[in-house]
């Protein structure tokens, strides 16, 4: 029997998320809460009235185009694949195949696609022979969390130092101060002479949504005078813990504040779920920052396309002037 792949099957995947195991940027309550319920769909793909896979599509109008990008801070989305049991590596492969095809097949008319993968998928080559684009993006990840001491162990001297400096004076708090953790994150970028990419409001939508999923922390580092030096948000699945978003005031960014608190949304990810993901930057400094904590460099696919020939024009123009 063939695959067959339907588009706008909302409540279907709302209830496929309650009984399948999706990951939190995929689920459906996330994506309301990122995009707007009106504002993204979702490809269910059967084969033998079972489910065998999903991709959710987020849609915006760019230069006259329907355009099929990533929602903000969401660092992965792209297929999530349900595999037969006891698949041999040729066998997987040929899912895949047939799988990613059909739901090539059935996207609705776009201008540009660009959508990040997930980090397990590996398999990109059907995506390659329908004339899509791959580029290597790269997240930091500790695989483990069931060994804390161990994971301390491989911390660099200086995280380290950072973090027995920081615990002298710092107190670690649990709040809900999101008004606050955002005037962190404003210093943050204001100290770069950047606007902050997304607005309180989102942010409280998020947090909402998360808080409601009971899958959120919010931790701010405080000094006796009741100064507030940092702030790191924590979400989780049942499989990985994200570092999803870190502000700071640059005033006193050299307290450690920052490094201590990675350190406590490590300990408390340990009790929650399995893996910890720093949802790694291509920025330099923050790559070296990540990589500080021991944790493994893990490559996942950005995969684009672009059909509208001012979009083709524009990339072409921003790579050449980059």
């Amino acid at each position: 029997m063939t695959i067959q792949v339907a588009l706008s099957q909302k409540e279907r995947y709302k209830q496929m998320c309650k009984t399948h195991s999706i990951p939190i940027f995929s689920q459906h309550w996330w994506l309301d809460a990122v995009c707007g319920h009106q504002h993204w769909d979702i490809l269910l793909a059967t084969k033998n009235d079972q489910y065998i896979a999903s991709l959710p599509i987020y849609t915006k109008t760019k230069i006259r185009c329907h355009c099929i990008v990533m929602p903000p801070l969401t660092q992965t989305l792209g297929p999530h694949l349900f595999y037969p049991d006891n698949q041999s590596h040729s066998k997987k492969l040929s899912f895949e195949k047939e799988v990613f095809s059909a739901l090539i097949k059935a996207l609705p008319k776009f201008g540009y696609f660009s959508q990040n993968f997930q980090y397990s998928h590996t398999n990109w080559l059907p995506f390659c022979w329908n004339g899509f684009n791959q580029s290597t993006r790269y997240t930091y990840r500790l695989e483990d969390l069931s060994d804390l001491d161990q994971l301390y162990s491989r911390f660099q001297s200086k995280i380290k130092t950072d973090i027995q400096k920081a615990a002298k004076h710092l107190t670690i708090q649990e709040s809900h101060d999101i008004d606050l953790f955002y005037s962190l994150i404003q210093k943050t970028f204001s100290r770069q002479k950047l606007s902050v990419p997304y607005s309180l409001t989102l942010l409280k939508q998020i947090d909402t949504a998360c808080y409601n999923q009971n899958c959120r922390q919010l931790f701010l580092a405080v000094d006796s005078n009741g100064n507030c030096h940092a702030g790191t948000y924590l979400i989780w699945d049942s499989h990985s813990a994200y570092y999803l978003i870190g502000g700071g005031d640059p005033e006193l960014r050299n307290s450690g504040a920052t490094s201590l608190l990675v350190w406590k949304c490590i300990q408390f990810a340990s009790k929650v779920t399995t893996s910890f993901d720093f949802e790694g930057s291509m920025l330099q400094p923050v790559e070296r920052f990540f990589r500080g904590f021991g944790a493994q460099q893990t490559p996942y696919f950005e995969i684009s396309k672009a059909t509208s020939r001012l979009i083709q024009t524009g990339l072409f123009l921003k790579r050449v002037t980059s």
